[in-house]
């Protein structure tokens, strides 16, 4: 791997919330007419760059990797355990102008098509379901990173909701320079990491994780990393639009008895 894992700042605290009024949040996208985020969490978006709204996730996709910087979504209660299986139906996203990534640049490379945003939590919709399949939400896994550890720690988010109102996910591979590649270009990460940010009544909580891009029989909670940390390793600001005070409380610590890993 091209980059030395460091966990950067990570503290540990029993009591890390926040009280938020979450009722009074203006800044809204409409992914579609039902859904909405808020883009107060959203990672924080350059002039140059566009925001890509699916149905049930937005994505900032990075041509030079051909691959997505990162995914946004929400889950809920109302959202898991659903009636829509997968459709392994894969396709080109039409909403990248510059071209997405295709099957050819997978093909006999070795790696998975590795889901960002996970099929298996959009079972709610068809088609978020369907959508999902899309290449700008994959990236190159080992098949023992993407059929081990990291069907692990999405399994284990699903788990989450029911603890939470609802949670916000933002995903995606760590995108570094000297990375090999498959196909046209498409980058193979050493890396890949979650932020999640859980709701439940005025309380918010946070943790995130790091991942390397292999088999790992290591506990979930060795990965667990402060937001702040992840932003050092992958260059992102996350919750780009949240104020002051509020992302010091979620970025700066990790509250581990918040996160059920039981």
């Amino acid at each position: 791997m091209s980059k030395f894992f460091y966990v950067l700042g990570l503290f540990i605290c029993s009591s890390c919330f926040i009280s938020s009024n979450l009722s009074d949040i203006p800044d809204r996208i409409a992914v579609n007419r039902n859904t909405y985020f808020d883009t107060l969490y959203l990672p924080k978006i350059d002039s140059t760059e566009t925001l890509v709204k699916h149905y049930a996730y937005c994505l900032l996709y990075d041509e030079y990797y051909e691959q997505a910087k990162w995914v946004f979504y929400s889950l809920n209660k109302n959202k898991i355990n659903g009636p829509f299986s997968r459709s392994d139906k894969f396709k080109k996203d039409t909403l990248i102008n510059t071209g997405s990534a295709s099957h050819s640049d997978y093909k006999g490379s070795g790696y998975d098509r590795g889901h960002l945003a996970p099929a298996a939590d959009m079972t709610w919709s068809k088609q978020a379901m369907d959508e999902s399949f899309f290449y700008s939400n994959m990236s190159p896994q080992t098949p023992s990173f993407n059929r081990g550890v990291w069907r692990k720690l999405e399994s284990r988010i699903r788990k989450w909701v029911v603890d939470y109102d609802s949670l916000y996910i933002t995903t995606g591979p760590v995108l570094d320079t000297n990375l090999t590649s498959i196909g046209k270009e498409v980058a193979v990460p050493d890396y890949f990491f979650k932020s999640i940010i859980g709701f439940k009544d005025s309380v918010v909580n946070a943790i995130a994780f790091i991942l390397p891009n292999e088999g790992s029989k290591k506990n979930l909670e060795d990965f667990v990393v402060s937001i702040d940390s992840l932003e050092t390793f992958s260059g992102l600001n996350l919750n780009a639009k949240t104020d002051a005070r509020l992302q010091d409380s979620l970025e700066k610590t990790t509250c581990f008895t918040c996160w059920n890993f039981d």
